[in-house]
Parts: structure tokens; C-alpha cells; sequence
């Protein structure tokens, strides 16, 4: 779950530390008092579209950082692992960095990674709810998690999973060992008709001085 939310100089927020216990937690307040500034910066630290705007006026950059508890096995954990990052603990945290000129950086526990990465583990963290949106039931790539899920079928899947990267795996060792030998045979080749030239030209010691 969410843990804490850190904003710094994003619109109109100087600096915003909200710490979230067990429970629901809810944000209210009239037309205007901030609540969908708070939305837009925890979209951000999951990997939404960087905005120049969202800098505080007068400040070079902004950054938002988000900090989760995860169980164990939650699926983020393989996600990350998949990209060599690996996590001490169960705490995971989130954090986008966005210049005045509009360029973003972003980090998983204080390691750079792609934007990209950074929206996948949004995808797994949170799902914003809004009136019309539905993105966990719309995105398809939350399909298949959803099913197995339903079915049970996280522990086979997993195995499926480790079967076939292990293939993969195989299949690039076995595709690098056939390209060494198809380029042992082209270099062998080569020094054939490089020895067949020597015989002929049959060299003798001396004859270049002679």
C-alpha cells in the first residue's frame, strides 16, 4: 500500500510530506483547494506524461516521490528482478524528477530507470479510478495476471515462466555456438586457400635477396 506521498515544488505546493496508515484515507476540500494537484503529482511519480507545467513557478525542477510496502511476492518484485533490480525488504520507492524545460528523470529505489519501467510498476502499485476511467479491465496486459489470479495459478505460472526463460536462454546459446561455427568455417576457408596459394608460390629461402 501507499505509504507516503513527498511533494516538492510542483504548481502551487512548496513542499507536501503525507504519511498513509491502514484503512481508507480521504482527501477532501472544496473547488480549487489542491486535490487534483495531489492526483497529477502521484501520477507522475508512477510514470505519467512529464509536463513542464507542473513546475512551481520560479523553481528549476520538481519531483515527486512515492514510498510503497509491498507484501512478498507481490508481482512489482518480479518485474524489477527482471531488470536487475533488486529490493532490500518489502518497501519500494518511487520518484520522478521533471526540469523546468520539461525533461524528466526517474528512479526505483534511488537506481535510474526508463519512464517506461517506471509505469509498468505504477500499473502494479495503483489503479486511479476516475469517471471514466476503467484501466486495469481495459489495459490487456493485466489480463492474463487477472485469470491466473482467479484460477490460482500464480505457483505454475511462475514455473512456466522460469521453463521458458530457461529455453530462451538455451535457444541463445545454441544460436551464438552455430554462428562461432559458421564463422570457424568461413575463417578455415580462408587459411585453405591461403596455405593452397603458399604451396604453389612454393617460397625458398633467399630468393628475395637473390
Amino acid at each position: 500500500m501507499l505509504r507516503r506521498l513527498s511533494i516538492r515544488n510542483v504548481v502551487l505546493i512548496d513542499k507536501l510530506d503525507l504519511d498513509f496508515h491502514d484503512g481508507l484515507s480521504v482527501l477532501t476540500g472544496e473547488t480549487g483547494a489542491g486535490k487534483s494537484i495531489l492526483l497529477d503529482s502521484l501520477g507522475l511519480a508512477l510514470g505519467a506524461r512529464a509536463d513542464s507545467g507542473l513546475v512551481r513557478h520560479g523553481c528549476d525542477k520538481c519531483s515527486v516521490t512515492a514510498t510503497f510496502n509491498l507484501p512478498q511476492g507481490h508481482p512489482v518484485f518480479r518485474l524489477l528482478s527482471d531488470q536487475d533490480i533488486d529490493l532490500e525488504g518489502e518497501d519500494l520507492v518511487v520518484r520522478r524528477v521533471v526540469t523546468a524545460d520539461g525533461r524528466s528523470r526517474a528512479y526505483v529505489n534511488d537506481q535510474s530507470v526508463s519512464v517506461g519501467l517506471l509505469r509498468d510498476v505504477g500499473n502494479y502499485c495503483v489503479e486511479i479510478q476516475g469517471q471514466f476511467d476503467q484501466h486495469g479491465l481495459l489495459d490487456p496486459t493485466t489480463h492474463r495476471a487477472t485469470l491466473d489470479a482467479h484460477g490460482n495459478l500464480g505457483t505454475l505460472a511462475m514455473t512456466v515462466r522460469d521453463h521458458w526463460r530457461a529455453w530462451r536462454e538455451t535457444q541463445k546459446e545454441l544460436n551464438a555456438a552455430r554462428a562461432r561455427i559458421e564463422k570457424a568455417r568461413e575463417e578455415e576457408e580462408w587459411l585453405r586457400h591461403a596455405v593452397d596459394e603458399l604451396e604453389k608460390l612454393a617460397p625458398e629461402e633467399g630468393e628475395e635477396e637473390r
